[in-house]
């Protein structure tokens, strides 16, 4: 079976999509391409005055502390009695378990959670290609069931003779074959939920870090030398009218290549200055709010948190308005 060529273009722009994939067609100032990590919170970080606002949507997400942000106070206290007393323990054993289950929760062990739940969007869009992708219902996907749920099945030979532009679907495919390759750690050929997660969100891996380089290089080097110049950057940016001036945002990002770009100022990008640029080093946020917790929280001061601790602390974690966030927990048990 063939998908009609309109059919399967809108299949790969889906997909396209959902990935966050660079677009070809990145708008002013590279933001199509440069991958930087969210804030864990749009809310100032204000816990001198009482304002636990960051914390909370850190430590629960920020679409989790919006649903608790509805409740009145009456209806969070109510809530408080009715479920937070037999679930927030569970909170507390699921952040361990996720660790070394010995009773205690680490500073490795918070980093790791908060990590998780910065990356809800994430799994979900994933678990959604997940039951396209699966096409035979057992656990995993394998690279033939992603090619034929994206590209349509062809027979050996006779790939996209049914398109117009076959060559550039042609290309597509070898490149995505080639990021599946490198997703599937273990080589088989399929692809666990965590593989697919590095395939579809490659920036969000190390191990995948060299195949964005690699994908961007591509798209920018046009003549094929192996560096991205001056111009095919502008290039990808921005393309001039016949007798049109050049932007003066144009001429920001010129100064933007020479001067922030082209860190060994040889008048190119090569492929670590590429990382560089599009995957830029950053902060450990997790990190730095697991570390903030934990001070806060470590009454005896040992190093790492025990129950007891946590909830008595709780405002700081997740405050009066978070008290379903058992239900969450609940309803996210297969992802932890």
């Amino acid at each position: 079976m063939m998908w009609p060529p309109s059919l399967l273009l809108l299949l790969l722009l889906l997909r396209r999509g959902a990935q966050g994939k660079p677009s070809p067609d990145a708008g002013p100032h590279g933001q199509g391409r440069v991958h930087h990590a969210a804030p864990l919170s749009e809310a100032p970080h204000d816990d001198a005055h009482g304002n636990f606002q960051y914390d909370h949507e850190a430590f629960l997400g920020r679409e989790v502390a919006k649903e608790f942000d509805q409740l009145t106070p009456e209806e969070s206290q109510a809530r408080l009695g009715r479920i937070v007393i037999f679930r927030r323990r569970r909170i507390v054993d699921r952040m361990d378990r996720a660790g070394d289950g010995d009773g205690w929760v680490s500073l490795a062990e918070l980093r790791s959670w908060i990590a998780h739940t910065q990356q809800r969007h994430i799994r979900d869009s994933v678990s959604a290609a997940w039951n396209t992708y699966d096409t035979d219902r057992d656990g995993r996907v394998g690279w033939e069931e992603l090619r034929n749920a994206t590209y349509g099945h062809y027979e050996p030979g006779e790939e996209f003779h049914d398109v117009e532009d076959a060559e550039t679907y042609k290309k597509m495919l070898a490149r995505d074959e080639r990021r599946f390759r490198v997703a599937d750690q273990d080589g088989d050929s399929m692809a666990t939920r965590e593989e697919l997660t590095a395939f579809l969100h490659p920036e969000e891996f190390p191990h995948m870090r060299d195949i964005v380089i690699a994908e961007t290089l591509e798209d920018l080097d046009r003549n094929k030398d192996g560096y991205v110049q001056v111009d095919e950057y502008i290039a990808d940016l921005y393309t001039a009218e016949p007798g049109e001036e050049e932007p003066a945002w144009v001429q920001t990002e010129r100064e933007q290549f020479r001067d922030f770009r082209d860190l060994n100022k040889d008048g190119k990008l090569d492929g670590s200055e590429v990382g560089h640029w599009v995957l830029p080093p950053a902060q450990d946020q997790p990190l730095v709010e697991a570390n903030h917790l934990l001070h806060e929280s470590d009454t005896d001061k040992d190093g790492r948190l025990s129950k007891a601790e946590i909830l008595g602390n709780w405002n700081m974690f997740v405050g009066s308005q978070a008290t379903n966030y058992g239900e969450d927990l609940t309803r996210h048990h297969d992802e932890l």
